[in-house]
C-alpha cells in the first residue's frame, strides 16, 4: 500500500511523516516534487499473542509505504500542477494532514480553522477531477461528432459515465461516494482521480490537547467519517515524532504519564486501512507468523492468492480460526479438539483477524 501525506503549507505534514516513519525529513516548501518515502511495518498486537503460541522464528507485519510530498496544497482556480497530479497517481489513499495548532511561522492570514482547511483541501481535489473529466469528455464528444470514435459504443458509455460524474462533483460529491460499478471502475482505470480515493483525515492537534485526541477524533468522524472511504484520526504529530525517538519501553511510560494512553500513530494506521477497506488475517506455523492484508469481502480463495498462486490454483480448503478463539485455546491442536477450527471452502469470506491454515495441492 502507498499512502500519499497531503495538506496545507504549515499543518505539520512532514512531522506526522516522521512521527510515522520514525524519519527525519525536512520540514517545509521544496522546489522539487519527488516525495520522501518511508516504509512502515505496521504493529499489530493480535499477530503478536498469536505467534506466542507457536514461537515461529521470524514474525512479518504488513509494510506500507508512507510518501510526503514537498511544499502544500494551495487552493487555485486550476488546481494541481500536472506534475503533482501525476506523483500522487501512485498512491493506493491520501492522509490529509489538518493543522489544529498554533503555529508562529504560518501566515497571519492562515488563521487555525480545520474545518475551513478541509473544505479547501476537498474543493482543490474536486477542481483536479472536475478538470480531468471535462478534458476527457470534450475529447469524447469530438470523437462521437467528427466520427472519430473507434468504437462508437464503448466510447458513447464512457462519455455517459464522464457526464454523471462530473455532475456528482458539481453537486459537492467526491467520486468515492458516487456510484461506480466494477465495469465502470475499469473504464476509469487511467484516469488520475484524487476524490476516487480513500481519504484519512489527521487532525494534528496543540501539545495541549494530546490528552484528548481521542475525544477529538469523535467529534471530527461524526462530521466526516459518515461519508464512503473516509476516516479520522486525531494525534500530536510533534509529540508522536519526539516519542518516535524514544525506546517503545520510555514512550510507554511517558504517555502514561501524560494520560496519553493509546498510541496515536497506531490509531492512524488503523484509520486508514478501515478507510481503504482492508482486513488483516494471519498465519502462523514454526518458521514464520505473519499479517496479510486482503480487501473486505475478500474469500478464501482470494486470501490464498494473496500468499502464493500455487495455493490459489491448487487450493483444496481452509481451516479457520478467529485469533481471539485461538489465543483462548492456547493452541491449534486444542482448538481442533474443542471443534473451533472451522472447514471451509473457497467461498468463504474472510473476517478481520482470522487465523487461516490453507490445504492445497499442485
Amino acid at each position: 500500500m502507498d499512502l500519499g501525506i497531503i495538506g496545507l503549507e504549515f499543518s505539520g505534514k512532514t512531522t506526522i511523516f516522521n512521527a510515522v516513519t520514525r524519519g527525519s525529513a525536512h520540514a517545509g516548501s521544496f522546489g522539487g516534487l519527488e516525495p520522501s518515502i518511508g516504509v512502515v511495518k505496521l504493529p499489530d498486537n493480535r499477530l503478536d499473542r498469536v505467534a506466542e503460541l507457536s514461537s515461529p522464528k521470524k514474525i512479518t507485519y504488513i509494510e506500507t509505504r508512507f510518501l510526503d510530498f514537498p511544499g502544500g496544497l494551495t487552493v487555485r482556480d486550476e488546481g494541481p500542477t500536472a506534475a503533482h497530479l501525476a506523483a500522487l497517481a501512485q498512491c493506493d489513499a491520501l492522509v490529509h494532514v489538518v493543522r489544529s495548532f498554533e503555529n508562529d511561522a504560518a501566515p497571519t492570514e492562515r488563521p487555525v480553522d480545520p474545518h475551513a482547511d478541509i473544505e479547501n483541501v476537498n474543493l482543490e481535489m474536486a477542481f483536479a477531477d472536475a478538470a480531468t473529466l471535462e478534458r476527457r469528455q470534450e475529447k469524447l464528444e469530438a470523437n462521437l461528432r467528427l466520427g472519430k470514435a473507434d468504437n462508437r459504443d464503448a466510447e458513447q458509455r464512457e462519455l455517459e459515465l464522464v457526464t454523471r460524474l462530473r455532475e456528482g462533483l458539481d453537486r459537492e460529491e467526491p467520486l468515492r461516494a458516487q456510484q461506480i460499478s466494477a465495469g465502470e471502475a475499469k473504464i476509469l482505470g487511467g484516469y488520475v482521480l484524487l476524490t476516487s480515493k480513500p481519504l484519512l483525515l489527521v487532525i494534528n492537534v496543540d501539545e495541549a490537547d494530546a490528552s484528548k485526541a481521542v475525544e477529538i477524533e469523535a467529534e471530527y468522524a461524526q462530521r466526516y467519517a459518515s461519508a464512503p472511504g473516509v476516516e479520522v484520526a486525531a494525534m500530536c504529530g510533534k509529540l508522536e515524532q519526539e516519542l518516535s525517538e524514544l525506546s517503545d519501553e520510555d514512550a510507554i511510560e511517558f504517555r502514561r504519564d501524560i494520560g496519553m494512553e493509546e498510541n496515536g500513530v497506531d490509531r492512524m494506521v488503523q484509520a486508514v486501512q478501515r478507510a481503504m477497506g482492508i482486513l488483516t488475517f494471519f498465519t502462523i506455523g514454526e518458521p514464520e507468523g505473519r499479517a496479510w492484508p486482503l480487501p473486505s469481502g475478500g474469500t478464501a480463495l482470494d486470501a490464498a492468492g494473496q500468499i502464493h498462486s500455487d495455493m490459489s490454483r491448487g487450493f483444496i480448503r481452509a481451516e479457520v480460526i478467529g485469533w481471539d478463539e485461538l489465543v483462548d485455546c492456547g493452541s491449534l491442536p486444542a482448538a481442533r479438539k474443542r471443534g473451533l477450527l472451522r472447514t471451509e471452502g473457497k467461498q468463504y469470506v474472510v473476517q478481520d483477524g482470522d487465523v487461516m491454515l490453507m490445504l492445497f495441492n499442485v
